[in-house]
Order: structure tokens, then sequence, then C-alpha cells
């Protein structure tokens, strides 16, 4: 009986000292918290990059094409596995980050016939400005005005600022420059000097960082071109899609397989074309009914074909990203820096990779509107956490601010999620997101369309020229596969949904008709940039210069 006492006691102070040593870390986590000085912040945003790009989240790809970088700062901090775009399109999710409001509060609503964004306005790098910090930006803008509450910055300026992957052109606090080199490494080189040389050592920074990669047309730096030519890579498992019950939506686009141009291909480009008949060339593949593949292949072999060359060049685009991170870590470790500088890992929506036969973004389905999102913040955020709360890029701008102990008075949809990365999730957080997406029909020729997502179910509603809603239940169907719109056993969940969808519309100040969203659609608010070069004139090669034709 008392060897039964003692090995109860034993057990007793072991769970007591496990407990006091949890408490001691909190205690020091809460400590550091209070005495740090202002954190640096690098934000850094790749574009297109996605979550089954990213082997910290699992998938097909992570032992063959591994982000040991990336990796990093998931196991030194928190990895969110809900991160979610209100707009899954590169511009309007740029302008959603910045100023932490939905499109139809910050006026980008569309990249095709979008405009340019209202520089004029708020946006959260202007309050780090204001409140002492050091700002600057690197890399990719994509906005056509130039940016506000920066410091410095060197952002790609030449094919309507999508910029180009080799000797882009910068434009360099106003002037523009043409650099040699790739444009990954070129932009970590002007981050790293401005690090090194062009900041003061004694004040708080805040660094954007945001990689052209792995955007279209996926061109990968030298050393990777060939790195996986002898394997085949796998299949997502809804590579086969038939779209049954999608016909009208999924099954209506030019984003599959089939619509990959020469320029994709890497096809190589025959010597002296210039102007109109060199992007004629280069993008033969974009339209209906142009295939591009070697002769002699049969449709199968053909789609498999293209895909093999997109993925790997998508994947090595990826991987000199990750290097690039690895510059970045490497340096606020030789410096010390890395103990006071919160690092952010997103991109500006997801991206399909062959997913339900796809390339591209801008549907409500998973796969485009989970973003990558990765915070470290030593002696803030626990290392090596998760989260699963739905958060939204519109929420970014008021989290950083709060990290910075940065008190604004500035109106934003968004909310602070700072309680979340210390393992707090407020009781009222909002359990569900709008979604609208407006451009139509160019590019992809993807429906315009809004719609709530939970955590555990899709609810959309395609609008522009067809009436058509759809269902998806994410626990019983996570590939979403199944449209159960019409199912009775859900009639229920329907109208709940539509009822909180309505809500979050009405809480958002977008409770329109559907007139009024279809002239949104509709309204040409101006090109992004106002020089031509030759990307800018793809449009009018691809579409005859016919407006109503866009994309078909």
């Amino acid at each position: 009986m008392k060897n039964i006492v003692f090995r109860v006691s034993l057990v007793v102070l072991a769970l007591m000292a496990v407990s006091c040593k949890e408490k001691s870390q909190d205690v020091a986590m809460a400590t550091n918290t209070a005495t740090k000085e202002r954190p640096n912040i690098i934000y850094i945003m790749a574009d297109d990059l996605t979550t089954q790009a990213i082997s910290a989240y699992g998938g097909i790809y992570k032992d063959i094409a591994p982000t040991p970088n990336i990796d990093r700062i998931a196991s030194e901090g928190m990895l969110f596995q809900d991160v979610l775009c209100t707009n899954a399109i590169c511009g309007p999710s740029r302008a959603a980050i910045l100023t932490g409001n939905y499109s139809n509060r910050n006026g980008y609503y569309k990249n095709e016939s979008g405009g340019k964004f209202d520089r004029s306005q708020w946006t959260f790098p202007q309050e780090f400005q204001k409140n002492g910090y050091q700002t600057s930006l690197f890399g990719k803008w994509h906005l056509g005005t130039e940016p506000a509450g920066f410091d410095t910055f060197k952002y790609h300026n030449s094919a309507g600022q999508q910029g180009h992957y080799w000797n882009p052109t910068f434009n360099e606090n106003g002037k523009d420059v043409k650099e040699e080199g790739y444009s990954t490494n070129l932009s970590t080189d002007f981050a790293m000097q401005w690090l090194q040389e062009g900041r003061k050592q004694d004040a708080p920074f805040m660094m954007v960082l945001q990689y052209k990669a792995p955007h279209r047309p996926w061109q990968p730096d030298t050393k990777y071109e060939d790195l996986w030519e002898d394997i085949e890579m796998p299949y997502p498992s809804t590579f086969n899609d038939d779209y049954k019950g999608r016909e009208l939506t999924a099954g209506d686009t030019e984003m599959t397989m089939e619509y990959f141009s020469r320029r994709d291909m890497k096809y190589k480009e025959p010597e002296n074309l210039k102007g109109k008949e060199k992007i004629q060339w280069a993008f033969y593949g974009a339209k209906k009914g142009e295939i591009v593949q070697p002769e002699g292949m049969t449709a199968e072999e053909g789609r498999k074909w293209r895909y093999q060359t997109y993925i790997k060049d998508y994947l090595a685009c990826v991987k000199s990203v990750d290097d690039n991170i690895g510059r970045v870590l490497k340096y606020l470790d030789d410096n010390n820096l890395a103990d006071n500088t919160i690092i952010v890992l997103t991109s500006d929506q997801g991206f399909y990779l062959g997913d339900h036969g796809f390339f591209d973004k801008r549907f409500i389905y998973e796969e485009s509107i989970r973003m990558p999102f990765i915070l470290k913040y030593p002696g803030v955020v626990k290392p090596g956490t998760q989260n699963e709360d739905i958060i939204t890029n519109i929420d970014f701008a008021p989290t950083l601010l709060d990290l910075a102990d940065i008190e604004t008075d500035q109106d934003m949809h968004g909310k602070s999620f700072e309680p979340i990365l210390k393992g707090n999730t407020p009781a009222d957080w909002e359990q569900g997101m709008y979604y609208h997406y407006y451009e139509w029909p160019y590019w992809h020729h993807v429906q315009p369309h809004y719609g709530i997502r939970t955590q555990k179910y899709t609810l959309a509603h395609f609008y522009y020229n067809i009436d058509v809603w759809e269902l998806y239940d994410l626990e019983k169907d996570p590939e979403q596969m199944n449209n159960i719109i019409n199912d009775p056993a859900y009639a229920t969940v329907v109208t709940d949904l539509k009822k909180q969808l309505k809500n979050l519309m009405i809480k958002y100040e977008n409770n329109k008709s559907l007139a009024d969203f279809r002239k949104i659609t509709d309204t040409d608010f101006g090109s992004i940039v106002d020089k031509k070069d030759d990307e800018t004139s793809v449009q009018d090669v691809l579409t005859g210069g016919n407006d109503k034709e866009k994309g078909k």
C-alpha cells in the first residue's frame, strides 16, 4: 500500500512540475512581450503561391519539392490552416490587405479594366511610417499608382506591372531602371542592401518583400530549369474532374490544361518577331481550340505533358522563393535581429496546381481562396503551433498594427487576430467569410459570384449571365466534387447559410442588387498603367479589340 501511495505521489509531483514548467514558459512569454522593444516586421508575399506548394502544409509535392526555409518559419511560429481571400485575384487582394477593407470600400474590384488603386486612401504602411517606423517595399506592387507610406521602394514596372522574370524594369523611387538578372534574386538583393546599408540601425523597420514568382509564365532560374526533368510529378486526386453538377461554373472556364500558351510551355520563339506578331505567336494556346503540344501526342498524352511542364516550372520558381527567404533569415540570425523581428509569409490568394484540372485562381473553391499564412514572433507566438480559425486578408492590417502596438482610429472591415496568435480566440470571432469575385470574362472566363465559406460549408451564387447556386459539405466532400444545393437533406442548411450570407453582406456594406453587381463587372475603371508595351497589348491580340468578346 505504501508503495502505491509513493508512486501516486511521484506522479502528482511530476504533473505539478510539468504544470509549473508550462506556467513559467507562459510567464516568460508574457514578460518578454511586456519588455520588448517595438518589433521589426518583414512581410513576405509571393504571387500565386499556394499551400499545396509549401511542404509545411503537406500535400503530394512535399517530399519532391520541399520548402525548408518557409517550413522553418512555420516550425518557429504559427501555421494557419484557414486564412481566406475575400476576392481571389491579385490586385483586389493586395488592395484588401493594404486597407483592411473589402473591394466595395477600397474601390479595387478586379484586375482587368479595374483601373488604378486610389493612393489617396489610408493604408497600413502609412500608419507604420507615421509612427516612426522605417518602411520599404521591394518586388511586385501591381496596383498602378505609386506606393504610399514607404521611405524607399523598388517595384516591377513593366508588362502592366506584372514584371518580367529576367532582366526586369523596376521603378526605383520614381525612376525606371532595367536591372540585369533573375527577378526573385534581384528583389531580395534590394531588400538585403536596404537592411544592411539603407536603414538606420537603431530604429524599428517594416519591410514589404513581394515576389513576382511563382506567377505565370513560371520561368525558373537557370540552375533549376531541369530540376525534375527525369521524374513524373504526381497528379492531384481531382485532376480528371468532369464537373458533373457544375457544368455552367467550374465546367465553363478557360483555365484548364487546354489553355496553356506556347510561352507557358517554353516553346522557342522564332527570331525577328516583333509587336503584335510576337504576342500572337507567344500567346497561341490561350484561346479556345488552340492546343499546344508536341506532334504525335494523343489528347490525353498532351494534357499530361502540359501539366508536367507547368508544375515543374511552377515548383522550380517556388524553390527560388524559398532560397531567397533563407537569405533573409540568415541575415536576421547573423545580425541578432531574429528575436525581435516578426516574419509573415503569405500570398495574394491560393492557386490551382492541376486541382480540378485547373491553373489560376478566382473561384470560391478551396484551392483558390485558401491562402498560405505563417507568422513567426519569438517570445510572443509559441513555436510549432497551428490555428484553424477563419481569418481573412482584410484582417492582416489591423493585426500588424496591433503587434507593433500602433493605435489607429482608422475604420476597417478587418479585425485584429492578435489574441489568436497568443492562443486565445475571441468569443465573438466571425465564423464565416463573405466572398465576392467580380471580373468577367477576361481572363479565364470565371463567372462572377459571391458566397459564404464557413468551416463546414461553402455556399455560392453565380449570377452574371446565369443564376446558379452551389453548396458543398466540406466535412463530407473536402474536394468539392458534389454540388448538393438541391439535396432535400440540406434544405435547412441552405436557408441558414443564405441568412448568414445576407447578414455578412449587410455588415460589410455590400448588400446590393444583382443589377448593381453586374454594373461593377461591366464598368471599365481604366487600365492599371498608362504607358503601353508589348505585354499590355495582349488583350487586344487575343480578343481582336472586341470588349464584348473578351476571353471568349
